[in-house]
């Protein structure tokens, strides 16, 4: 239904149990596999040179694949778990250097990474990353995160674009829909495009995949970009890359 709506970027992961119900649907799109731009992430318990390269295979296998547009490290190891957080990091990213000069990634990048998470990687790739995915709605900009990844030419893209219910019911952003005869979904969207950052909206309704991507024919204006950005977090889902215990 995505695939039919326009969508052409497909975001996956190991972890999403998802990977063989998205091949099937690809074997069944007849859009050319060059046109989609297919995405998925090495999960947490197969950090490592060896295991990253191994869940790799294993994906391509069930995406029915011979490459990938994207592969990311899903979440940094971080220092509240491992002592040899920056190595882990560094060995996964190695798989993934190597995925990538082989053809079979074309690009890769990473998910959840902090600046204090980037910055060691960056000094020891030998291919720096290209993208980071990071939570990313009204009222939970993670600036400098962003700021960060502009300054070193990494792009961002955004999960849970709409935060949660409560943002979707917040009277502001439902003021300013209004406005533009949009939903607060489609602002949220827009938003983010505006901000230079790729949302990631995903949804199993078929209208509202469809209303999602409905976001081309307005623009917010500045006033109301602005106040948009000054938003108190309300929506965020209160995963912290240092803190998660997975």
């Amino acid at each position: 239904k995505a695939i039919e709506a326009g969508y052409r970027h497909i975001d996956t992961a190991a972890v999403y149990g998802n990977e063989t119900a998205i091949g099937r649907a690809l074997k069944q799109s007849s859009v050319d596999r060059e046109s989609l731009f297919v995405a998925s992430k090495v999960w947490n318990t197969e950090r490592g040179y060896e295991k990253t390269k191994k869940a790799f295979r294993k994906t391509l296998q069930d995406l029915q694949l011979d490459y990938l547009d994207l592969y990311l490290i899903h979440w940094p190891a971080a220092g509240h778990q491992f002592r040899n957080w920056q190595e882990l990091n560094l060995y996964t990213w190695r798989a993934l250097e190597e995925l990538c000069s082989e053809g079979l990634v074309k690009s890769i990048g990473v998910s959840n990474f902090l600046p204090h998470h980037l910055q060691p990687l960056i000094d020891a790739a030998e291919i720096k990353p290209m993208v980071n995915q990071i939570e990313y709605h009204p009222g939970f900009r993670q600036q400098q995160t962003v700021d960060f990844c502009r300054i070193n030419d990494i792009i961002v893209e955004g999960w849970s674009p709409l935060g949660t219910g409560r943002l979707l019911e917040n009277q502001s952003l439902q003021n300013i829909a209004t406005k533009y005869n949009k939903t607060v979904a489609q602002l949220c969207i827009r938003w983010a495009l505006q901000n230079e950052v790729i949302p990631l909206p995903k949804s199993i309704t078929p209208n509202r995949i469809i209303e999602n991507f409905e976001v081309w024919g307005f623009e917010i204006d500045k006033a109301d970009m602005q106040t948009i950005d000054k938003m108190k977090d309300i929506g965020s889902s209160g995963l912290d890359p240092d803190k998660v215990n997975f």
